[in-house]
């Protein structure tokens, strides 16, 4: 139970900084790319990457990882935890299932978003 309210603070701490962060940068910077997005998932991917490199090094103890990795990362964003997956397959030597993750997350999550999209129009 420890480990959920962690992770659950970590959360909530990660997606209201999801929400500063993205809301701050569309008022500083308007643009049709989606700049704050692409920002808060790269500090996510650079913050995991730090914090999980850490941990394998024995540098953070578990509820800190839980916290910080699962919970204030995964909050702010899962794309970090969807490139730290990548590098671990990479680094376990799975190259093709890493392109495949790659490639089955970009294309079905794509369809899965314009399946909901066309089943939102229905009603």
């Amino acid at each position: 139970m420890k480990i959920v309210l962690l992770v659950g603070a970590g959360s909530f701490i990660g997606g209201a900084a999801r929400y500063w962060i993205s809301h701050w940068m569309h008022q500083r910077f308007p643009s049709s790319f989606p700049l704050g997005t692409f920002t808060i998932n790269m500090i996510g991917c650079l913050a995991i990457g730090i914090i999980l490199g850490f941990a394998e090094k024995g540098n953070i103890s578990s509820d800190w990882k839980f916290f910080l990795a699962a919970g204030l990362c995964g909050g702010f964003t899962t794309f970090s935890a969807f490139s730290w997956e990548i590098l671990t397959l990479m680094k376990q030597g799975q190259a093709l299932q890493a392109f495949l993750y790659i490639g089955a997350s970009v294309i079905v999550g794509l369809l899965a978003t314009f399946l909901g999209w066309q089943v939102s129009r229905l009603g």
